[in-house]
């Protein structure tokens, strides 16, 4: 059963090696990523699980321990999944990145509850399929917890990667909302042909945290909502 959920964005910027001299520029998102994760410990789940957007050969389950780089950033650090070893057979399997910026943010908190695992979910996977996975996932045990890891819309302004959409803003508004307040039925019915050309690879994640929230009777709190680099961010907790 999910018990608690924390939802973050996932840029490789959130990891101040990477970020170098724009390191402060996102020092708000970081505090309220500690916060929601504090939420999690608080929870006392026997699981986490990370649940991140991963492109085509990064998706599926990653176990406990399994590595993660940021090495395609021009950064030599090195991360896992959770406080404990990998095993042998498994622990050769990267990381996708949004997952590895969830592992650094544990190691940063400190993370030592309970055994993490992850999930990579790739970007077409149809709402219905999404909230199948993540009935599945608060299955997995009697107290399941979830860091939900994903952007926004990439189009908020001209510079951004996306460019300028003026249905960016509106879209963000509302999954906002719904991360904010756990609104399941909004993140459930989020449109996810629109998701896909505003390039919000968030959109899976969440629906997957629907899906496993489903009926869980949980409250949301937001805790941060900005969009620096043009690129729609938002961080709440769920208990």
């Amino acid at each position: 059963m999910l018990v608690a959920a924390a939802v973050s964005p996932c840029p490789p910027l959130l990891v101040p090696e990477v970020a170098a001299g724009a390191a402060p520029e996102l020092a708000p998102a970081r505090a309220a990523c500690a916060e929601a994760l504090a939420v999690l410990a608080e929870a006392r789940p026997d699981l986490l699980i990370v649940v991140g957007p991963a492109g085509e050969g990064e998706r599926g389950t990653f176990p406990a321990g399994s590595p993660g780089d940021f090495l395609g950033f021009g950064v030599d650090l090195g991360v896992r999944l959770g406080p404990e070893a990998p095993d042998e057979d498994t622990s050769a399997r990267p990381l996708p990145t949004s997952l590895a910026v969830g592992a650094w943010l544990l190691a940063a908190a400190d993370w030592t509850t309970c055994p993490v695992e992850g999930l990579g979910v790739g970007e077409p996977l149809a709402p219905e399929r999404c909230a199948e996975a993540g009935r599945g996932l608060a299955e997995r045990a009697g107290r399941v917890a979830l860091l939900v890891m994903g952007d926004g819309s990439a189009c908020r302004t001209v510079k951004a990667p996306g460019y300028l959409d003026p249905r960016a803003e509106g879209f963000d508004a509302v999954a906002s909302r719904a991360l904010g307040e756990a609104d399941v039925r909004t993140l459930a019915e989020l449109d996810a042909p629109l998701a896909y050309v505003l390039k919000a690879a968030g959109r899976a994640p969440w629906q997957v945290l629907a899906g496993a929230a489903d009926g869980a009777g949980l409250r949301g709190r937001p805790l941060y909502e900005d969009a620096p680099y043009g690129v729609g961010y938002t961080v709440a907790a769920w208990s």
